[in-house]
């Protein structure tokens, strides 16, 4: 039952957000009573701090998985393979995109919840990218890079309905040009000069 919660929990604030989603409408979801689901999970803010620990840690076993395939290869390579690989997972998990979204662009009471794992990712992410030798000592412009990779997979994942409507496209068409879209913008920007102005 505690598993079945956090699950239609994830969903219902990835769909409406922290202050949108009530634990009323979580449990209706449920089916079951506010009562069990205060038994299981206590307060609102527990329940989304614990889906957002959920999140982090899908995401990091995510993230890890992709590093083992692409590492070693060339970074155009690296890159087409973690495009693809992050682009459909969070198309299967949409409501990552859309907390994180909305962790960006509200308000929420727990501020710090969201962020336990983010700087991580970004420098592990940073360092798989060639961005920088170690994790420990990443540059912000570095952080910043990879924060708009991550930035426009999430707004392709959270946008899809406005932008498939604006399309007029069914959703496998939508996702495979999310991915060949992202790879047009992000691929030549990493794949070209590097910072001492040479090539990679």
């Amino acid at each position: 039952m505690k598993a079945k919660i956090l699950a239609t929990a994830r969903r219902v604030f990835g769909e409406y957000g922290f202050h949108g989603a009530t634990t009323r409408m979580i449990a209706a979801e449920v089916g079951i009573d506010i009562s069990t689901l205060y038994y299981h999970w206590g307060e609102k803010s527990d329940l989304y701090e614990a889906v957002v620990v959920d999140i982090n840690e899908d995401l990091r076993r995510m993230l890890i998985e992709v590093e083992s395939v692409i590492h070693g290869r060339p970074l155009a390579e690296r890159m087409e393979i973690a495009i693809d690989s992050t682009t459909e997972y969070l198309f299967d998990h949409p409501e990552i995109a859309n907390l994180v979204l909305f962790r960006y662009f509200g308000k929420t009471r727990d501020e710090a919840i969201l962020d336990v794992s983010v700087p991580e990712f970004v420098s592990d992410i940073a360092r798989s990218m060639g961005l920088c030798k170690d994790k420990k000592r990443v540059p912000n412009e570095a952080k910043m890079q990879v924060l708009a990779v991550m930035n426009s997979i999430y707004n392709f994942v959270s946008g899809e309905n406005f932008f498939r409507s604006l399309l007029g496209v069914e959703r496998n068409e939508y996702i495979s040009l999310a991915k060949e879209t992202l790879k047009f913008i992000l691929i030549p920007a990493f794949n070209g000069l590097s910072r001492e102005g040479g090539t990679r």
